[in-house]
């Protein structure tokens, strides 16, 4: 994958998860996972795919994260067939740190092994 890619992917992401906080509940899609489960994957991914595509800019990402979450959190007042709640934002938060984790993690991972292919 190109930088290109995996900006465009981590931008859409980002505009995924604030379009499904913002919009009315009866635009939210259904699955088969908690809600819960749901607020952390979609954080996690957003969080990891930004961490591949800015990787030097990892604490520019932490701060996104916190600045998506908090705001999601609310402009959800806006909604009134939404309910904007701290735990929400902790699931949210969390899920993003551990996508923060998991990117750092395998871009460190591409490194070595793209260091070690040139030997």
């Amino acid at each position: 994958m190109t930088i290109r890619v995996l900006r465009l992917a981590a931008w859409l992401a980002l505009a995924a998860i604030l379009f499904v906080t913002i919009s009315p509940i009866g635009l939210r899609p259904r699955d088969i996972v908690s809600t819960n489960f749901d607020r952390a994957a979609a954080y996690a991914v957003m969080s990891a795919l930004f961490v591949f595509a800015y990787p030097q800019h990892w604490w520019a990402v932490a701060g996104l994260v916190i600045v998506t979450v908090g705001g999601a959190e609310l402009f959800q007042f806006l909604s009134p067939t939404r309910h904007p709640g701290l735990i929400d934002a902790v699931v949210k938060a969390g899920g993003g740190a551990v996508g923060l984790v998991a990117g750092l993690l395998l871009c460190s991972a591409t490194a070595k092994f793209r260091g070690n292919d040139r030997q």
